[in-house]
């Protein structure tokens, strides 16, 4: 592939290409526990994963964990809280710095892993999938999930995927295709979208499915925060070790914040709206504030769908400016902030839902951390012989993320089928310390100069 193909601000992006079996994506049962929980007058049945306190006792699993950062040992640690019988024994990472403080918080959780079984470098992740482990968490950067993935199911190995699932469109029809294959094994796969393992979440589109604010209207989603943190270059770093470390800030290592971090508010959002693939997306972005990488700190997106409604998403990573957190799906019959209420028309709350207060002698409908939820479905799945795997829903929602962020980059409309058809893939052809050709710490400029 020509390198100068690989830069994420391309004009090119969207070639044709034959889509075979996945030019569309249809969205798959979701195999899980239900608890649908007392009915609501005039609402129809909607089955929702089960909530638990813990996975059920059942068989040791013995887990590896590939990208030891500061996520990839938090996914470790909510592995260890979701029940027992449950181990750390390998690690898998480029740089050691990393792994050391990921051995010494796992410490402190009883896990002490032996040198034998930390991997340095980027084979690291075929020798952690092939140590003995029989369930795989995949948290480097998401650029690496699709390969990690492919290699995971081959070996017949479950899986917790962390969001993104890929930062490219190639990347995430991989993941999907894998998934597929993942299905056919019976192996379990949850993903780190972790609203749909919310409790309250989960409880509020339980009615919003069943038709509590009737039929769709628009949605409105809303993420500005602060910056994001950033490293800058030291002399001694060649241009991989400085791209890995800083990799919140490049679009080949992260997808831009638009699919690492926004994903989040867009997966919501498309959960509460049925998983409907937008026809197109509307988008405009920029940077004014980013000081290292190839990225945008703010994006304004409009996806418009099949039915003719839209749904407006807006999201700003800038220290000093206000923020917020708003997802909102709106409805014929009333509007719902898709965590814990549902509204009438007129403002006035339907229903909100029953957080108990510390004191209360009844905490059943207290939410459970989603971190650690996450890890107690797989492992429920997996100790129950009940297989769950939601990869086409984290990839439906990446490759959404993806439409938005293209159409900022270029200023063009992008459409789902053309997201779909396009064979972008970023970054270098093979992963080694040292120069990265072709990737340059330039900023996407969308249109044309104007005249002089």
């Amino acid at each position: 592939m020509n390198k100068k193909s690989n830069q994420c601000n391309r004009r090119n992006f969207i070639k044709s290409s034959a889509l075979g079996a996945i030019s569309t994506i249809s969205v798959p049962a979701i195999i899980t526990s239900c608890s649908s929980g007392s009915k609501d007058s005039g609402l129809k049945d909607v089955e929702v994963p089960e909530i638990l306190t813990s996975a059920p006792d059942g068989k040791p699993l013995k887990a590896g964990l590939v990208g030891c950062g500061g996520r990839g040992t938090g996914a470790a640690v909510n592995f260890l809280d979701a029940g027992q019988g449950l181990q750390i024994i390998a690690l898998g990472d480029v740089f050691k710095d990393k792994m050391d403080a990921c051995r010494e918080t796992l410490k402190g959780k009883g896990q002490d892993i032996p040198d034998e079984n930390c991997f340095l470098g980027f084979d690291a992740y075929q020798k952690v999938i092939d140590s003995g482990v029989d369930v795989v968490l995949l948290c480097t950067p998401p650029v690496f999930r699709s390969v990690h993935f492919e290699y995971a199911i081959s070996k017949g190995k479950h899986c917790f995927i962390e969001k993104p699932c890929a930062v490219d469109p190639v990347g995430a029809k991989q993941i999907i295709i894998t998934g597929k294959q993942a299905a056919q094994q019976g192996l379990s796969v949850i993903s780190g979208t972790i609203r749909r393992s919310q409790k309250d979440c989960i409880e509020t589109y339980r009615r919003v499915a069943g038709g509590a604010i009737g039929e769709l209207v628009s949605a409105h989603v809303s993420r500005l925060g602060g910056a994001l943190w950033y490293i800058e270059r030291r002399p001694e770093w060649n241009d991989m070790e400085y791209m890995l470390r800083n990799w919140v800030n490049f679009c080949w290592t992260s997808g831009d914040h638009i699919v690492e971090q926004f994903i989040h508010e867009i997966d919501q959002m498309s959960w509460f709206m049925g998983d409907k693939r937008p026809l197109r997306a509307e988008a405009t972005g920029g940077r004014q504030r980013r000081v290292t990488g190839d990225m945008y700190d703010h994006f304004s997106v409009e996806y418009l769908y099949e039915e003719g409604y839209r749904s407006h998403c807006t999201t700003r990573q800038i220290a000093g400016c206000d923020t917020q957190n708003v997802i909102m799906v709106y409805g014929t019959k009333g509007f719902t902030n898709c965590s814990d209420t549902i509204f009438n028309l007129d403002g006035s709350v339907a229903w909100k839902y029953p957080h108990p207060k510390p004191e209360d002698a009844d905490q059943s409908m207290a939410v459970p951390d989603p971190f650690v939820q996450e890890h107690i479905r797989l492992v429920t799945a997996i100790r129950t012989n009940k297989p769950i795997n939601d990869t086409e829903l984290h990839a439906r929602s990446t490759l959404i993320a993806m439409m938005g962020r293209e159409s900022a980059y270029t200023g063009k409309f992008v459409t789902w089928d053309q997201i779909m058809a396009s064979t972008q893939k970023l970054g270098p052809e093979t992963y080694e310390f040292g120069p990265v050709p072709g990737i340059k710490e330039e900023i996407p400029l969308a249109g044309t100069p104007p005249r002089v």
